[in-house]
């Protein structure tokens, strides 16, 4: 059974999903799986990553690390934090996990990307920096300079 998008049910469904999204938003540094993230709106698991990716062209995990990544690299750039420190400062509980997603959404491993986006950013203001390093899914990541 497919519904319109004025479909009240579907338009009810969209609110729960945004529900879900500025849950992860706001609470991205503690551990958040996708059975909590459904339980808090009372959807299954399985039905709420498919309509998350439906609405948002990801599923529910991969944005909570995207949303972990970006606060990393906010941190990285700040470089009063170890590698170990920021991950476990985000949420990740691996630090394993934490730098392979890193390398995948930004192109290079967190160490190298503290080193680099300091010497990339260094006097630009902070709007633009968060624009220009902000990570982005299905995109070769670029850098600021390496492209």
């Amino acid at each position: 059974m497919t519904t319109s998008p004025g479909d009240p049910r579907r338009l009810r469904e969209l609110v729960l999903l945004r529900r879900v999204r500025d849950r992860i938003d706001r609470e991205y540094a503690r551990p958040l799986d996708v059975e909590a993230l459904a339980r808090g709106v009372n959807m299954s698991a399985g039905h709420l990553s498919r309509q998350f990716r439906a609405a948002y062209g990801e599923s529910p995990y991969s944005y909570l690390m995207t949303r972990r990544i970006e606060r990393a690299m906010a941190l990285l750039r700040r470089g009063d934090l170890s590698v170990t420190e920021v991950c476990f400062e985000v949420g990740c509980s691996s630090l394993g996990t934490f730098s392979t997603r890193f390398s995948e959404l930004v192109g290079m491993p967190p160490s190298v990307y503290r080193i680099e986006a300091a010497r990339a950013t260094e006097g630009l203001p902070t709007c633009v920096v968060k624009v220009v390093t902000r990570p982005v899914r299905n995109r070769e990541a670029r850098f600021p300079g390496h492209g």
